[in-house]
């Protein structure tokens, strides 16, 4: 979930036309093995958490809206130096970093709601298994789109700001006057994180640079993220009721 891509069509400066796609096939090979590899720390990390005396600070800032805003805001800012770091930089050790960054942020906030999503489970109903599986089944069908149709859908860009700043400020809103935001909601994110998905896929495919393949994996990481937030929210709601 990330607006920092190339936005011009990516041309190989190779001699032939099977070296180019040859490379192009190496720097999507890439990008998904470094997406696999910020998908496993992540799950390491929340396995770690959730057994820790973490997850006890992580209760009580549940139920406090200003700790929400305070960690909103760092998250936030963290995940922009992070981000800037994984896309601006040219060293790789300083990509990677922000890279690894990003994701131990994502954990943390993550926390609070899968300690909720495993209250609500039950021994054939784990909440947080099924999300996960849905979130990458999910995305493995809109890549397999961008993948089998090439279509570039770089063009979703300024609808994808414009939503997601309109977003951001009704969150912030809800916290401050304390209304829920409800299901309707929930699944219009799911809506704007596969929207998400499709675009990064195109970047990868379409704009971005051979070496840039740490930057591509952060920018999909962050659309996964955001989809497997927002479906946990989902399943959580309807085990509710």
């Amino acid at each position: 979930m990330t607006f920092n891509q190339q936005q011009q069509p990516y041309y190989a400066d190779t001699a032939t036309p099977q070296a180019a796609l040859a490379g192009r096939a190496k720097f999507i090979e890439r990008t998904y093995i470094h997406l696999a590899g910020a998908i496993a720390l992540f799950v390491a990390l929340e396995a770690v958490l959730l057994n820790s005396p973490a997850s006890k600070m992580a209760l009580q800032m549940m139920s406090s809206s200003t700790s929400w805003l305070i960690v909103l805001g760092l998250f936030m800012l963290v995940g922009t130096v992070a981000t800037h770091m994984a896309q601006a930089a040219r060293s790789k050790p300083m990509q990677y970093l922000g890279l690894g960054l990003y994701v131990v942020l994502e954990a943390i906030i993550f926390l609070p709601l899968l300690l909720i999503a495993s209250y609500f489970s039950g021994p054939e109903n784990n909440i947080i298994l099924t999300a996960g599986v849905t979130t990458l089944a999910t995305f493995a069908a809109l890549t397999g789109i961008v993948l089998a149709t090439k279509r570039d859908f770089s063009w979703m860009r300024s609808a994808l700001m414009i939503v997601s700043f309109g977003v951001f400020g009704l969150i912030i809103a809800s916290l401050l006057f304390g209304f829920t935001l409800g299901l309707g909601f929930t699944i219009g994110m799911i809506i704007l994180a596969a929207c998400y998905i499709l675009y990064d896929t195109s970047n990868v495919v379409h704009h971005y640079e051979e070496d840039q393949y740490v930057s591509a994996a952060l920018a999909l990481f962050a659309s996964v993220a955001l989809m497997f937030w927002y479906v946990l929210r989902l399943l959580i709601s309807l085990n509710r009721e």
